[in-house]
């Protein structure tokens, strides 16, 4: 990639912007966060600005580690799994290293893939970093457990690192998660945005060999995780195993929308998580254009390669009739 043509990720979540420019209200469906967190009863406390974090971040790593039953030095933190994606990408991939992503997915992959040196390969087994997004962005599919196995499996005998990015998988189901797998190939990305719906904060982590944790952690920038982003963490893992109850009504809301959306002549891709596909049948431009003058926002998955698509976020079930009344309205 020339650094001539260097372009930025395009990414949902745009509300803010749209909100500052409009001066109101939005109803932001192109940001795909749990639209039924934990109940988490914490405040920003300003002594937490006086010091440094620690940038080891000792106490956040036996956490998140006591989570998941494993150890401390195979955890590293980011502030956002985007960054531990650019990292990762640094740590793994030598000049002319060659890194596989699927189509469609998350674009974040191969820019980074790219900005760190890396060529594009199209059989998995001829990369040195593989890119997983499970379940997918943007199609919400989820690969079962035993298929990442094998995958994982084939990354052992070809000797190429596997990152499952895992950022919705606590929205969907996981029991299907490689979370527990412990090998010299995997690298097990999550995020606090999707699960606790606080994009705000950025925070990620990553789960896998302390080899390759402790090389991700020298890489990273020192003290990428503010004191706040600490913070918050240390109290949301508390709240960890409420997620099964977010869990539970974003099925419940998924099927609403999905068989509403269907009820209006769209085609749904089949979810298993916070967010659905939405094929229109036509260039979606207009429409989310029609859309964002009801200040409703959603995906314009064209920067997939989907122009005819739209991804969904779920919200909750008054959010989600606006948005079908606004939809029933422009597709007229």
């Amino acid at each position: 990639m020339a650094a001539g043509m260097l372009r930025k990720v395009i990414h949902g979540g745009s509300g803010k912007r749209q909100r500052e420019k409009t001066e109101k209200n939005v109803l932001d469906f192109s940001a795909s966060t749990n639209p039924f967190p934990p109940d988490i009863k914490w405040n920003c406390d300003p002594f937490l600005l006086e010091n440094y974090p620690d940038d080891n971040y000792t106490l956040l790593k036996e956490l998140i580690a006591d989570t998941f039953h494993r150890k401390p030095e195979e955890i590293g933190v980011g502030n956002g799994s985007i960054e531990l994606i650019r990292v990762c990408c640094n740590v793994v991939l030598s000049k002319n290293g060659t890194y596989f992503t699927e189509n469609p997915t998350f674009g974040e992959y191969a820019f980074s893939a790219e900005l760190a040196g890396g060529k594009p390969v199209y059989r998995m087994r001829d990369a040195d970093l593989l890119f997983i997004c499970n379940p997918n962005n943007p199609t919400g599919f989820l690969r079962s457990l035993d298929e990442m196995r094998i995958i994982l499996d084939e990354r052992q005998k070809d000797g190429g690192v596997l990152c499952a990015d895992e950022a919705f998988i606590e929205l969907s189901d996981p029991s299907q998660s490689l979370i527990a797998d412990r090998s010299d190939y995997l690298i097990v990305l999550r995020s606090l945005t999707k699960c606790f719906s606080v994009p705000g904060i950025r925070f990620g982590y990553c789960i896998g060999n302390p080899d390759l944790i402790e090389k991700i952690e020298a890489t990273r920038l020192p003290w990428t995780v503010n004191a706040y982003a600490e913070a918050f963490a240390l109290e949301a893992f508390r709240y960890y195993d409420e997620l099964a109850e977010s869990r539970r009504l974003i099925a419940q809301e998924r099927s609403f929308l999905s068989a509403s959306l269907s009820a209006l002549g769209l085609y749904c891709e089949p979810s298993s998580v916070n967010f659905i596909l939405v094929k229109t049948g036509s260039d979606v431009r207009t429409l989310c254009e029609k859309l964002e003058k009801r200040n409703i926002l959603v995906r314009d998955c064209t920067s997939f390669g989907l122009p005819k698509s739209i991804r969904v976020a779920i919200r909750t079930r008054d959010e989600n009739q606006c948005l079908l009344e606004a939809l029933q309205s422009c597709l007229r």
